[in-house]
């Protein structure tokens, strides 16, 4: 069974392109950033949560978004070792959401060291309430995995396959199936771990 959360496009590309923003630190290291702006207009969007954007969300434009991305920057910026721990994604996007009178979205935090079932019942948990999911890969001894190392990026569907249970990656303007457990089981001890959404 797959579940698929209805993202948003710009400019041909599926959320936003990091390699899009101007300023060299933030193609860097501005993927946490990302995933705070990606969610920011979904929700918009999708939850008619009109406050968390500075445009109409029927206008998603490079230049809106950039935008908005100015507005998150200070509370989620790059860093040595960029926004590494889960707690300080909480701290910096929660300040933003506060600042902005945005205190009905809360955040929870699920660490890379949890169990792997409870991690597959948190992202099927994210998508069946409609809400993506932010995730950060620190290290993986597995190279499949090694364009995400050390990213941000957001979970926006699950799909249960014979094969096992497959995770929808969005980042870079693109979305890709992760299968979860060699996702989550990272053999490493800097792991990282999921941000878990909640509007009740």
């Amino acid at each position: 069974m797959r579940q698929e959360l209805r993202h948003f496009y710009i400019d041909g590309a599926y959320g936003w392109n990091q390699d899009w923003f101007p300023g060299f630190f933030m193609r860097l290291g501005g993927c946490a950033a990302v995933t705070a702006c990606d969610s920011c207009v979904y929700f918009a969007l999708r939850r008619g949560m009109l406050n968390l954007i500075p445009f109409d969300p029927g206008e998603i434009t490079r230049r809106n978004y950039l935008t908005l991305s100015e507005r998150v920057k200070p509370y989620l910026h790059p860093r040595m070792r960029g926004i590494d721990r889960l707690e300080i994604y909480q701290d910096g996007f929660g300040r933003y959401l506060r600042d902005i009178g945005a205190g009905g979205l809360r955040m929870g935090a699920l660490h890379g060291s949890a169990p792997y079932p409870d991690a597959a019942d948190a992202l099927r948990g994210q998508i069946q309430a409609g809400v993506p999911a932010p995730f950060l890969l620190l290290t993986h001894a597995n190279p499949e995995f090694d364009f995400y190392e050390w990213h941000w990026f957001l979970l926006m569907g699950y799909d249960e396959r014979p094969g096992g249970l497959f995770a929808q990656a969005v980042t870079y303007g693109a979305a890709r199936w992760l299968d979860f457990r060699k996702l989550w089981d990272t053999g490493r001890a800097e792991k990282g771990g999921m941000i878990l959404f909640d509007l009740t």
